[in-house]
């Protein structure tokens, strides 16, 4: 078997960040608890742990970021809805629909492969219309809430990512269209 197979490629890191990685996840899911035990809704579902895995343990990934966490569980959630009330089930359209959701995040760039088992988690329960708010929407949200306050504490890491510089386009984009030669 060669080695390649079993080397660990993910750079190693300082304890404290894993440890922090720890307690910020600890914290987040306590909240998320807490907050469902006063509303009385649930709003911890199966994919947010491996969410919680990216935003405190990878937070400098571009699949970490608070869009791609709310934005991918929560298209994610509306389409499973989608085809789950709309269409037949069946195995065709369980697949058909974590496929679809998967091309879509990336198609949108808001790839984050935990929303793709919340396809999945919606497609095998069946959950009502309200699922997409609860738990998905507001725990996606808390997660990333407690993530940034989690990263704001020493060693301090920077969640969410800057916004990239932007170069300014050497013609105007109108120009684009008429044909214009503005150089």
């Amino acid at each position: 078997m060669p080695r390649r197979f079993f080397h660990r490629h993910q750079p190693s890191a300082p304890p404290a960040k894993w440890i922090k990685a720890g307690i910020g996840t600890t914290i987040a899911f306590l909240a998320i608890w807490a907050l469902g035990e006063a509303t009385g809704a649930t709003l911890i579902v199966a994919p947010f742990g491996a969410s919680a895995v990216l935003v405190f343990g990878v937070p400098d990934s571009p699949l970490s970021q608070p869009a791609n966490v709310i934005g991918g569980h929560g298209v994610a959630a509306l389409v499973a809805l989608l085809t789950d009330h709309l269409l037949p089930g069946g195995p065709l359209n369980l697949a058909a629909t974590v496929g679809g959701v998967i091309a879509l995040l990336g198609l949108l760039r808001l790839t984050h492969p935990p929303a793709g088992a919340t396809a999945l988690v919606v497609m095998l329960t069946h959950p009502h219309w309200s699922f997409l708010a609860a738990p998905v929407l507001i725990g996606a949200v808390l997660l990333v809430l407690v993530a940034i306050a989690t990263h704001r504490v020493p060693p301090r890491i920077v969640y969410p990512l800057p916004l990239p510089a932007v170069e300014r386009p050497k013609k105007p984009r109108w120009a684009d269209w008429r044909g214009e030669d503005t150089e």
